[in-house]
């Protein structure tokens, strides 16, 4: 077994935290994972990254770094067939979950290689560059996550693409009231610890804002032991505005490639009329200052990072037909998508589904033998179909 390194000095202590409470607690299952998720699809985040998918993307070396009980990795092998993946953790326990989890799901074989190891995100000097890292909910549990972050970067190939999902200050007030009432109580980060936990929700009054926040959005999530240790009794954890993110982004010479939740940051679900139109006048980065500020229920960022700052070009209607499309590949029915790439329910008119279908039964053939350009750019700007550079 490789050593998992002590070199952040929070690594003892949250290894030890995951090996009592393995995270996330999603059930084991026979087969592949259920649903999709298109932030683990590498084509899907090419396309979003770039506007396109750029050729020799067919096998890339991906990174799972805290890869805990094996839910992403499960994921990152089933959407990125041939690809080559290594999942690490600190964790033992949480580990050999994993490694249970990618059995039964038959992972390995959908992949060229598949290593799964106890490794710290620190120590992979000899690992080379990967194409893809994912790395979710992870450094914000360092004592200093700005190493984390540059020990990434520096695993980051030349064109290669880093997803991060770390805690925001403001969606997480509740909860940091709760760790703090916790920590104040001393009911330690064991059994005790979640006992104490869930019965603190039960006694607090039924209009306790504390209590409230977590049965109408948390209970859930939280019903899993693992889940509520995750949420309320971690020893280990830093949370972050926009400023402080971006700062952090710098710490590593890396450049912000996009949201990998983007509706989130879309001003329409807030403002509209002269508010709307004020607020789109604004520079990108304060546009997101601004949905920052007017929805304080943003509990986390996840975001893509590149080695370099990204420029994307929209193509001209001569180019659209001549390029070759491929369907996203996180579309819920064959060859009759019902559904898009966030599971939500998706509306297409007749143009627009036999253009899917007809890419499906006809790879090779270019966009546009298949259909006007106004329909091509419609579906490539809603992500169902992903333009091949």
């Amino acid at each position: 077994m490789a050593n998992p390194g002590i070199r952040d000095a929070a690594t003892p202590v949250v290894s030890a935290f995951y090996d009592r409470f393995p995270f996330p607690g999603d059930p084991m299952q026979d087969g592949p994972p259920p649903g999709y998720n298109w932030r683990w699809c590498y084509q899907s985040v090419l396309a979003a990254v770039h506007g396109a998918v750029p050729a020799g993307s067919e096998r890339p070396r991906i990174l799972d770094a805290g890869c805990g009980t094996g839910v992403s990795t499960d994921y990152l092998c089933h959407l990125n067939p041939g690809a080559d993946v290594l999942g690490i953790d600190i964790s033992e326990r949480a580990l050999a979950m994993a490694r249970e989890r990618l059995q039964c799901s038959g992972a390995a074989a959908q992949v060229s290689s598949l290593r799964q190891e106890q490794r710290s995100l620190l120590d992979l000097e000899n690992e080379g560059l990967f194409d893809y890292i994912n790395s979710v909910g992870v450094l914000h549990h360092l004592d200093q996550p700005e190493a984390g972050l540059r020990a990434l970067a520096g695993r980051l190939a030349p064109d290669g693409l880093l997803h991060l999902f770390l805690y925001a200050d403001a969606g997480r007030w509740e909860i940091h009231r709760t760790q703090q009432a916790l920590t104040l109580l001393d009911v330690g980060t064991g059994s005790e610890g979640l006992r104490l936990g869930r019965e603190l929700f039960e006694t607090l009054p039924e209009s306790n804002r504390l209590a409230r926040h977590h049965r109408e959005r948390w209970a859930l999530d939280c019903a899993a032991d693992s889940n509520f240790a995750d949420m309320y009794l971690h020893p280990q954890e830093t949370s972050y505005n926009l400023e402080r993110l971006f700062t952090f982004i710098a710490t590593a010479g890396l450049h912000f490639a996009g949201f990998s939740n983007p509706e989130v940051w879309d001003l329409a679900r807030l403002l509209q009329g002269e508010l709307l139109e004020r607020a789109r006048a604004l520079p990108h980065q304060q546009q997101w200052l601004l949905v920052e500020q007017l929805d304080p229920d943003i509990s986390h960022f996840e975001f893509f990072l590149s080695s370099a700052p990204i420029a994307t070009t929209p193509l001209s209607d001569e180019a659209l037909r001549a390029a070759h499309g491929l369907r996203q590949p996180c579309l819920w029915g064959e060859p009759y998508p019902i559904l898009d790439r966030n599971m939500q329910p998706l509306q297409l008119n007749d143009l627009e589904r036999q253009l899917l279908i007809s890419i499906h039964d006809q790879p090779d053939t270019p966009l546009g033998a298949l259909a006007a350009p106004a329909v091509i750019r419609d579906l490539a700007a809603r992500q169902l179909l992903l333009l091949k550079a």
